[in-house]
């Protein structure tokens, strides 16, 4: 058995996981990530002895430990940064083998996520694969040759933060046309905010939130847009350009066999990947040659807890 372990800022997620992938036992806690690294490292292995003791198994039938982290850590299993949590250059590999006496692996989630969509996903049966997870900002995994790949120091894959156009506004990075600030779901509700602010059109999406802009969100933006509604038309069809421009630069450096969309906008179904098919079939670089496939996710909530125990299945074999 491996146990995933997705390490959040509102909430850590643990599972026994099977070598296929499959979630056997569930548990979460809040994070409380005020409380600092140690806590929390104190929580994680509460919280792995409690799982398993509720589900019936001894600590020495766990083979490895896997987490996701919402940030970047290198080959040798430390946080060089993770900014929900306020870590920097934190040792989590060596602190936790410590505790457990087995092999313990760390990496970002977007990457555990993508191993996960890659071993029982939709991306199940692939040569290479690119997962990207379009939430607060964009996330991204990549798996070649059925391994995850993170680059030289491992911390490459950082898909959302390549630069792709000039924006109106800056990333949190602190650099200026970030893919996550074009196709995000941040994105997409700033965009609208400055429509709102800047036009006295008539809008059912204006109409809907009442000046209220606390009331905007990727889902009720795509849901008025499906409606016809101009403004959040022009918000989503903006959206969708540039989601066609990263991907179209993903399918120019990598032509992976499949890329696969998560992330909350990616509940917007297949009204989101009919555009984005379209989009970028319509501007790809060889115009008679095949792109990969473009999927979304299907693992969704589990993806973070599969993926982190694949990545310990994939550490120890």
């Amino acid at each position: 058995m491996l146990i995933g372990i997705d390490l959040g800022g509102t909430n850590i997620a643990a599972g026994i996981v099977d070598l296929y992938g499959e979630i056997k036992h569930l548990k979460s806690i809040p994070t409380n990530s005020e409380r600092g690294y140690e806590a929390i490292v104190r929580d994680i292995v509460k919280l792995v002895f409690e799982l398993c003791d509720e589900y019936g198994i001894d600590k020495s039938e766990i083979k490895s430990i896997g987490i996701g982290i919402p940030g970047i850590a290198d080959k040798k299993g430390n946080v060089i940064s993770c900014v929900n949590l306020n870590w920097n250059d934190v040792p989590l590999k060596i602190d936790l083998e410590e505790y457990f006496k087995i092999p313990v692996f760390v990496d970002n989630d977007a990457t555990v996520a993508a191993l996960a969509e890659f071993e029982c996903g939709v991306m199940k049966g692939a040569e290479s694969g690119v997962l990207l997870t379009l939430g607060t900002g964009i996330g991204g995994g990549i798996v070649l040759n059925g391994e995850v790949y993170s680059g030289f120091n491992g911390v490459g894959s950082e898909i959302g933060h390549m630069v792709i156009g000039e924006n109106f506004y800056d990333c949190n990075c602190g650099k200026n046309g970030c893919f996550e600030t074009f196709a995000s779901s941040t994105a997409i509700i700033k965009y609208s905010k400055k429509l709102l602010e800047e036009t006295n059109e008539a809008s059912l999406l204006k109409d809907e939130i009442k000046g209220d802009f606390t009331k905007l969100n990727a889902k009720l933006i795509f849901d008025f847009a499906q409606k016809g509604d101009k403004l959040a038309l022009n918000a989503v069809t903006r959206l969708i350009k540039y989601l066609g421009i990263g991907i179209g630069n993903i399918i120019t450096i990598m032509d992976p066999e499949i890329i696969a969309i998560g992330g909350g906008i990616s509940n917007a179904g297949e009204y989101l990947l009919n555009l984005v098919r379209e989009e970028v079939e319509k501007n790809k670089n060889f115009k008679n040659m095949p792109i990969g496939r473009i999927e979304l996710a299907k693992l969704r909530n589990n993806a973070g807890i599969i993926g982190a125990a694949m990545i310990g299945k994939h550490g120890i074999r």
